[in-house]
């Protein structure tokens, strides 16, 4: 508590000190009800000495800058055409103190004078004092405000500046009566980011005076590339020591063509000045809204040699009554200026300014100085309560009152609504995109406005390039053809090789345009270098190809021959045809052989696993069944006239038991036991062939071999016994010897799966599938057509074969030739 009260009276003592000047010129106080503060550079601090010992500075004797001497009459100008109206704050005078900021560390005098009562600052106690202004307009830049802001913020002393952009400005927990009239710098860096994203330039660098302003104008533009295709190729601070020759060394190196200048406008001079000297040329300049307007620069000789300059600077607007004030004003000023000059910073040495120079000098921020004033007198007409035509004097208009209702603000100043956000920032306005043409102006080509639909124009028409050529590219790579990735190469991304994406893959340059995303194998192809995967087609034997239609009707052929075969035989079955080929076992065999066909039509249309459990399941399970009528067949035969009479037990247990239909039962049982078994682990699925092809896809049945082959191995060993024994029986009576008949059925089948598993393992096309279906009818046409023929060709044409006396004849010849 010591040590503030001691700050506090030091305070109190220097703005005694300060405050020495009794009589202010009149350009920077003007005496009113109720006075509004000012702080405008109207010099420029340009090379700060660092001292050695406490020293006071004179703004009088720096840099003088007309653009901000232009924006300090403004204020005065608003505040007189306000004192000057009726409708706002009638019987009501407006007072202004002006002081010039010209250096963000050594211009206090002002300040202190601001936040003093009666000469002296004393802590805040409780509404019994107020302090001199009601509201200051002021920093222009974004260090100075921070300095002195500080200082207003603790007795909520509103303070709306007219050039401040920093971001740290809209943190009301740090700076609770900040409010600004121009835009923070997140929408004057959209403005240049839409701008570089319409050129399409992808390469640049950002060079920005190394102070609050400029810094956060980087960090903000960072923030704003991220996950973009622009890259920050270099950024360097600037300062007044700063040595451009490195700079624009480094720029040529890295082939850098659009450079963003985010500097005041003295800082840009510097820049652009050296960039003249040094023989700079073919560059883009994006100039910030804080130098965007400069009217010195575009006049230099050599200034067409550099490039292109292109700006974002807030709309050029006409405040009507302006210039008539500075004849005005200034007619009358220069005759008593000298005797005017105090210090106090209060001290302009602009006499020899001609109205003229004021009115054509540079206009940026000019209408935020004035909708700052308008924005202050509107809060005190509000807090004053003169709605009625007359305000309340009796209401004392203390600063945190003036801010609440500065933030509640909503007024109409030349078409724009003045209003803010909860941040203090402005809702209203839009950016002007400026070109610097061959005349030496600043000419609007396009806008970027701020509303809900952020419109954004650029009229290229108008924008005359370097050396009238096309609009400059600023790429580190050239852009890869389609079907390329990119390859990093280096720390930026927008340096890359490019790679041509390999069969099967694809590159989708708006996900991620360095990666070739593989397709899906199953479902999806791709040829090299494609930009997206083709569905691969599904192919299959349709119903109503040629093929099918062939096998199918062959299949039904089959069906009808067989049918008409068993039904020959129904007629016949007492004769000795029938009863030599088996009896009622033919008729099993041919129903057998019928049920066999029916998996021949599974072999078409799209395979389910239903499907291909009826392609295979019927075949293998009746095939073996018919293959083992043959067997028993063939074994009858044989045992009948070469072991019947050798062993007479074992005939008689055989008919005694029907051995014949035991067999087949067993055969039929056991084949079925696999089949179940197998099938209930690894069943026949629909699959997907898609190896060997490149844009197909073959839908087929898929049958797990290896366990599958049980079933198969079994049927094998019945047609190898079957095979052992009607070779055994070659030689018996012609109308009892099937044994030509059997073998040769065998082979035929045998002929008929080899040549079909020689095809398979070398074509693997959907055919295979219609190859699958005619091995199979082959198959089942091998028994019917070289078993039964033969039978239906005796009873048919030779009857007189089909007698009982000519079957015991054949008997009794065969007995003479064995016993002989």
């Amino acid at each position: 508590m010591k040590c503030s009260l001691a700050l506090l009276c030091l305070l109190e003592s220097v703005l005694q000190t300060v405050t020495g000047c009794t009589v202010p010129p009149s350009e920077f106080h003007l005496k009113g009800d109720y006075m509004v503060g000012g702080l405008f550079n109207v010099h420029h601090d340009g090379n700060p000495v660092h001292y050695v010992r406490p020293e006071a500075i004179e703004c009088s004797s720096q840099e003088f800058l007309l653009s901000s001497y232009r924006r300090f009459q403004l204020m005065r100008f608003a505040v007189e055409e306000i004192n000057n109206s009726t409708d706002l704050l009638p019987n009501v005078s407006l007072g202004y103190d002006i002081f010039d900021h010209c250096s963000d560390s050594h211009s206090f005098p002002g300040i202190l004078s601001f936040i003093s009562v009666n000469s002296s600052i004393r802590p805040y106690d409780n509404l019994s004092r107020m302090s001199e202004v009601i509201a200051v307009v002021g920093t222009f830049t974004s260090p100075g405000s921070r300095t002195v802001a500080p200082l207003f913020m603790m007795d909520l002393i509103p303070m709306v500046s007219y050039g401040a952009s920093s971001s740290i400005f809209s943190r009301k927990q740090n700076f609770p009566s900040f409010l600004r009239m121009m835009h923070p710098n997140k929408d004057v860096i959209e403005s240049i980011y839409k701008m570089l994203v319409h050129f399409n330039w992808r390469w640049v660098a950002f060079l920005n005076i190394n102070d609050d302003y400029g810094n956060d104008g980087r960090d903000v533009f960072i923030e704003m590339i991220e996950g973009t295709d622009i890259c920050l190729a270099y950024t360097r601070g600037l300062d007044e020591k700063t040595n451009y020759t490195p700079i624009f060394k480094q720029l040529e190196t890295q082939q850098i063509n659009i450079i963003i200048v985010y500097a005041p406008e003295w800082t840009a001079e510097d820049l652009i000045m050296s960039a003249i000297e040094q023989n700079v040329t073919n560059k883009v300049w994006i100039a910030g809204d804080a130098w965007a307007l400069n009217k010195r620069l575009p006049k230099l000789k050599g200034i067409k040699n550099i490039g292109t300059v292109l700006g974002v600077s807030e709309p050029k607007i006409t405040i009507p009554g302006f210039n008539d004030f500075i004849y005005s004003s200034k007619g009358q000023s220069d005759n008593n200026n000298e005797e005017q000059q105090k210090l106090c910073n209060q001290v302009c040495n602009c006499s020899g300014l001609r109205p003229e120079n004021i009115t054509s000098a540079e206009s940026s921020f000019s209408f935020a100085v004035y909708s700052a004033i308008y924005a202050i007198a509107h809060a005190l007409h509000n807090t004053l309560q003169c709605g009625s035509g007359e305000c309340n004097r009796n209401i004392t208009p203390y600063p945190h009152v003036i801010l609440k209702e500065l933030k509640k603000s909503n007024f109409t100043l030349l078409n724009h609504s003045i209003q803010f956000d909860d941040n203090g920032d402005p809702t209203f306005g839009y950016f002007s995109f400026v070109f610097w043409n061959q005349s030496g102006d600043a000419e609007e080509v396009g806008f970027y406005k701020f509303d809900p639909l952020c419109d954004f124009f650029v009229n290229n028409s108008k924008i005359q390039w370097y050396e009238n050529k096309p609009v400059p590219s600023s790429l580190c790579s050239i852009p890869c053809d389609e079907g390329y990735k990119k390859k990093t190469d280096g720390p930026h991304k927008c340096c890359f090789k490019c790679e041509i994406c390999p069969e099967g893959t694809y590159v989708n340059t708006t996900e991620d345009p360095y990666l070739c995303i593989k397709c899906n194998d199953k479902t999806e192809w791709s040829s090299e270098g494609s930009t997206k995967c083709n569905h691969r087609v599904e192919e299959y034997v349709h119903f109503t190809e040629t093929a099918a239609i062939f096998v199918m009707i062959g299949t039904w052929a089959f069906i009808g021959f067989t049918v008409a075969v068993s039904v020959l035989f129904a007629i016949n079955y007492n004769t000795p045809v029938v009863k030599s080929a088996g009896g009622p076992m033919c008729f099993l065999i041919l129903s057998c052989l019928i049920l066999c066909s029916i998996s021949v039509f599974f072999y078409f249309g799209v395979p389910t696993d239903s499907f291909c459990v009826l392609r295979y399941v019927p075949f293998l399970l009746f095939y073996t069944v018919c293959v083992a009528c043959f067997v028993v067949r063939s074994f009858q035969i044989v045992f009948i006239f070469k072991i019947a009479a050798k062993y007479p037990k074992f005939h008689s247990l055989w008919v005694k038991y029907n051995g014949q239909w035991l067999f087949i039962t067993a055969v039929f049982l056991i084949q079925l036991l696999l089949i179940v078994f197998v099938y209930s682990f690894a069943p026949p699925k629909a699959y997907s062939i898609t190896s060997g092809y490149f844009d197909k896809l073959v839908l087929d049945c898929h049958v797990s071999l290896n366990k599958s082959s049980v079933s198969l191995v079994f049927l094998s060993l019945l047609c190898l016994l079957c095979f052992i024994f009607s070779y055994m029986g070659k030689d018996l009576p012609k109308n009892y010897n099937e044994a030509k008949s059997i073998t040769f059925c065998l082979l035929l089948l045998i002929l008929t799966w080899v040549v079909f598993a020689t095809i398979f393992f070398v074509y693997s096309g959907k055919h295979i599938q219609t190859l699958n279906a005619l091995a199979v009818l082959c198959s089942l046409y091998s028994f019917l057509v070289w078993y039964f023929m033969p039978k239906v060709y005796i009873i048919i044409y030779q009857p007189q074969k089909n007698t009982q006396q000519y079957f015991q004849d054949l008997i009794l010849n065969y007995s003479k030739a064995i016993t002989y």
